[in-house]
């Protein structure tokens, strides 16, 4: 069973940067993983996702802002958040659904059937 868990959350000044990571473990073949974000009052959303083929798609808020990376041999997803706004601060969540990624179901949180706790980023202005 795949488990996934994110850390490196924290308080960070308007335009600083911050580095997340998410450790999945278990038997990861064909998959889609990627970050949502929710603040408070507002709905998860996407914030960036790559797939076993190395597609990697951004939400447009994020775009030039925010680098996802891989480590294939840690099976570890990297968040590099640079420039960071007041606007991004949420609860991040690392997901993960046992397709590749494909168009709107990579955007809808319904297909992800893993949830790490997520980790919180404030942004202090």
């Amino acid at each position: 069973q795949v488990q996934v868990a994110e850390s490196g959350g924290g308080l960070v000044q308007a335009g600083g940067s911050l580095r997340l990571s998410c450790a999945a473990s278990g038997y990861l073949y064909r998959w889609c993983m990627g970050w949502f974000r929710q603040a408070p009052g507002s709905e998860r959303e996407k914030v960036a996702t790559i797939d076993t083929g190395g597609s990697i798609t951004y939400a447009e808020s994020v775009s030039g802002r925010f680098t996802l990376s891989r480590d294939y041999a840690q099976n570890t997803l990297y968040l590099l958040m640079n420039n960071l706004k007041p606007e991004d601060e949420a609860t991040y969540y690392c997901a993960y659904q046992p397709r590749s990624c494909y168009g709107a179901e990579s955007t809808d949180i319904r297909y992800y059937s893993r949830w790490g706790p997520g980790t919180q980023v404030t942004v202090s202005s």
